[in-house]
């Protein structure tokens, strides 16, 4: 998958097969889409392409009421994901004030079609875009009528799990439903990011604890608590441990069970989250902290996954 952050210098891309969204999470609805997008491209032997922007347009255009907004993925996190479904380029375009006043025209004719050289462009159902969202399914329609473009709407019975919206899948995140979580995304939430060695934990361990770094304030974390995890896909299990204190940031530790599980520190690992385990910590609660790290453990070793 070939990554871009503009449009002025990403080359040739053949018989181009274009979506456009946030993709956040990259979830199972999400997928119904990129699949339809891989496979149209594949028919035309083309290539397809996402358009994607950072950051979420909601909190530049409605900074009052999305100014904080918590994302489900880092921008590294999605590229990831978003590899692993085939797509060819991916396009994570800079959201500014300016940007959001692009008429659906300029878009279309400017961007799809001009620069782009646009094959086919395919919207989700009830899919609106431009300056005010005065583009959808029918503008592109007329459109394609008279540009040497084709169009395609995905249909609402195909992409019934697209009601497993982003706003859904955070909802469930923010009030700890891992398990849950992990349905709507159809994979595992997961928190990557620089992982160190940890000496202010507060709470005694016979575990060696270790910190991940969140890279980006936008993460999305889970409210505070124990959540049985998995270590770089591997099958090491570890226990998460997720504290806070008044307004400070979240703080993830991760404490290994399996004695095989070893952290490159310093370097980007991939937490990987199956369930939530206890609500019973408090970050100045120091042998509260040992005691139920203790039983958490036992549960985790009880788990299958």
């Amino acid at each position: 998958m070939k990554i871009h952050t503009d449009f002025d210098h990403c080359g040739e891309i053949k018989n181009a097969v274009i979506t456009t969204g946030t993709f956040d999470g990259v979830h199972i609805g999400h997928k119904i889409i990129l699949d339809r997008l891989n496979f149209l491209a594949k028919s035309v032997n083309g290539e397809s392409v996402l358009i994607t922007f950072h950051p979420h347009p909601r909190k530049i255009l409605f900074p009052d009421k999305c100014g904080d907004l918590k994302l489900i993925n880092s921008q590294e996190e999605k590229k990831q994901l978003l590899a692993k479904t085939g797509l060819d380029h991916l396009f994570i375009i800079p959201f500014t004030l300016e940007f959001s006043k692009t008429t659906s025209h300029t878009f279309v004719n400017d961007i799809l079609l001009k620069k782009l050289h646009a094959r086919i462009i395919i919207v989700g159902f009830n899919h609106h875009f431009g300056h005010n969202r005065e583009g959808d399914y029918s503008y592109l329609h007329k459109l394609s009528k008279t540009h040497n473009f084709d169009v395609e709407e995905i249909p609402m019975k195909d992409i019934e799990h697209e009601a497993v919206s982003s706003t859904r899948i955070r909802k469930a995140l923010q009030e700890g439903h891992i398990q849950r979580t992990n349905a709507y995304l159809d994979h595992y939430y997961n928190i990557q990011g620089e992982t160190i060695e940890c000496n202010d934990f507060p709470g005694n361990t016979d575990n060696k604890v270790y910190e991940i770094l969140i890279e980006e304030e936008e993460k999305l974390i889970p409210p505070v608590g124990s959540y049985a995890i998995s270590v770089n896909q591997e099958n090491h299990h570890g226990l998460s441990i997720i504290l806070s204190q008044h307004s400070e940031k979240p703080r993830v530790y991760i404490l290994g069970i399996d004695e095989n599980l070893t952290f490159d520190t310093n370097k980007r690992n991939n937490i990987f989250y199956h369930k939530k385990i206890s609500t019973n910590y408090q970050m100045n609660q120091a042998k509260q902290i040992e005691t139920q790290i203790l039983e958490d453990i036992n549960e985790i070793n009880e788990l299958i996954f």
